[in-house]
């Protein structure tokens, strides 16, 4: 399978999901981070700002014929991205190493350079959202209320 006539939309994810995980490299080393991790520095801005670029993201592939595996598989590496990132200190080591743009990129070159995960993505691309929607309402309530009870302890 190939990919799409318009390849400048893939190119811009691309480059996005590169600019999120992957823009900066830790001197003397092969370690290499984006701004995804940068912006999660922010309490809960950071975590809506990465998540909503992963959204698009996604949606931008689903839209170019990734198959409804592929969606639920970058579905599922937003979710664990986001909601681990949510969690202070440890969230924020998370996210240095787990760049899930980049895997989700991947799949999306597996899905047309090996033919993998066959299929469209636009008949599930409005269940996924509404999903991934709920799931960050649920996690920011779950983050506010979190960090109501940790400052009230102080």
């Amino acid at each position: 399978m190939m990919p799409p006539e318009n390849n400048s939309k893939i190119k811009w994810v691309e480059y996005v999901s590169y600019l999120m995980d992957e823009k900066f490299r830790l001197p003397g080393t092969n370690f290499r981070f984006g701004l995804d991790p940068l912006l999660n520095l922010i309490p809960i801005v950071g975590d809506l700002s990465g998540f909503a670029v992963s959204a698009v993201l996604m949606v931008t592939m689903a839209k170019h014929g990734a198959s409804k595996k592929v969606i639920v598989l970058m579905a599922i590496n937003i979710i664990l991205d986001t909601t681990i990132g949510a969690i202070p200190v440890i969230g924020q080591i998370f996210d240095f190493a787990y760049k899930s743009n980049t895997k989700n990129i991947k799949l999306l070159k597996e899905h047309y350079q090996e033919g993998r995960h066959a299929g469209s993505g636009n008949g599930i691309i409005a269940i996924v959202l509404i999903l991934l929607l709920l799931f960050l309402g649920l996690m920011v309530y779950a983050v506010w209320n979190l960090t109501g009870w940790f400052l009230g302890l102080f």
